[in-house]
């Protein structure tokens, strides 16, 4: 199994899309990119520790690549806004690739070059590209949110699905 760590704004909105991949075992809400260490979900609220709301997804790379993730990822974020995502505003919900090696770092950069390129979207893609550091598991409630408060979830506005 390898794990891939994306932050796509709302760590709730991220779980089921990669969830619904062939290949992804799990996936699970966190923190990731702060200066704060055991950051609660209060504290990455305030927009004061530098954390993104991130997932750490455990995939089997027989089944699916990590390009294939990077695909999924692409498809449910604005990836030209750069304050947050659909309702969810602030610095912790900014869109970011964490890359493990270089490996991953080359395939996330060409994909945001050529997604930039297509001209699909007509401002500049903002996602940032960076190395992966500690990731913080978020507390146990969040974990599987679309599934725990399914109402709640789709009447938030920012469901992606």
């Amino acid at each position: 199994m390898k794990e891939a760590y994306f932050a796509g704004g709302c760590f709730w909105c991220m779980e089921a899309p990669f969830l619904a991949l062939e290949g992804v075992v799990d996936v699970i809400p966190g923190y990731m990119g702060g200066h704060v260490e055991n950051p609660t979900y209060e504290m990455v609220s305030t927009g004061q520790t530098g954390h993104y709301e991130s997932v750490r997804v455990t995939y089997d790379p027989d089944k699916v690549s990590f390009e294939m993730l990077l695909a999924s990822f692409w498809e449910k974020i604005d990836p030209t806004d750069d304050f947050g995502q659909k309702v969810d505003r602030g610095p912790q919900y900014k869109t970011v690739i964490f890359y493990n090696d270089e490996g991953e770092r080359s395939l996330a950069e060409t994909s945001k070059e050529a997604l930039d390129a297509s001209g699909k979207y007509p401002r500049k893609i903002v996602t940032q590209i960076l190395p992966v550091t500690v990731f913080y598991e978020a507390e146990t409630y969040h974990h599987h949110y679309y599934e725990k408060m399914k109402v709640k979830y789709k009447n938030t506005g920012v469901s992606f699905f």
